[in-house]
């Protein structure tokens, strides 16, 4: 981690100004936790940041350590194989929990870099399960978000057409955003074309002619990177076999 990206641990008041005013809100860990829940929970989280496009925040084989709560930003996960193909696993938004993939193996299993400019609370592994046995309410909200990460990874799993595959990225992105408060119908795509065709397992060229045709069919309007839904209905018509 490069070292300009630390910053000291704050101070719990301070902590718990930065949660109550952050995008993370009642998605991330201090979901529905009591007063003293949340001071002790404080007491062993740190924020991070700002990391940039392209800065890691661990690799494939660091040793697990941390959990990592997006604060702002978004980060991506991917794999890369013995012949250099990259594998996009998924990409991460605000109160978002990443490396739960580690904490079997004691290594991270894939590598998370930011895809903008991104802060992270960071909180120690070992803290956190000490902490979760004596607070029931964090030890619930920690398995809800291991269950979350699990049906995020079997969605694409099924046999769905491009379009499918495209409109239920849209709609996935559209209901989390909803979610943090953030517009679910006019939003910027942080990541590239070529990223989002990998994570949809469709080749790029696909992605660029459903975009085109969907654009054509008055769904969505689309200028570079910022994409308006402008036909709900029908994108949820056309994502309505795919989970998200």
């Amino acid at each position: 981690m490069p070292p300009s990206a630390r910053q000291p641990r704050l101070s719990p008041t301070t902590l718990r100004k930065a949660c109550s005013e952050c995008t993370l809100a009642e998605l991330c860990l201090p979901m529905g936790l009591e007063q003293d829940d949340m001071e002790r929970l404080d007491a062993v989280v740190e924020q991070l940041g700002p990391f940039h496009d392209g800065d890691h925040l661990y690799r494939v084989g660091d040793e697990f350590r941390s959990l990592y709560a997006v604060r702002s930003g978004q980060y991506k996960t991917y794999l890369v194989d013995e012949s250099g193909r990259e594998q996009v696993l998924g990409f991460h938004l605000p109160g978002e929990l990443i490396g739960l993939d580690a904490i079997y193996p004691d290594r991270h299993q894939c590598n998370a870099v930011a895809l903008d400019t991104a802060t992270v609370c960071r909180v120690s592994y070992d803290d956190i399960t000490a902490l979760s046995q004596r607070v029931p309410g964090l030890q619930r909200q920690m398995f809800r978000l291991m269950s979350r990460d699990i049906g995020s990874a079997q969605a694409l799993g099924g046999d769905y057409s491009a379009e499918e595959r495209l409109a239920g990225f849209l709609l996935n992105l559209s209901d989390r955003l909803r979610a943090r408060g953030y517009s679910p119908q006019h939003f910027v795509l942080a990541m590239p074309r070529r990223d989002i065709a990998n994570y949809l397992r469709l080749a790029p060229e696909t992605v660029s002619r459903v975009f085109k045709r969907f654009q054509r069919q008055g769904l969505i309007g689309l200028e570079r990177r910022e994409v308006r839904l402008l036909d709900m209905a029908r994108v949820q018509e056309l994502a309505r076999c795919v989970p998200h």
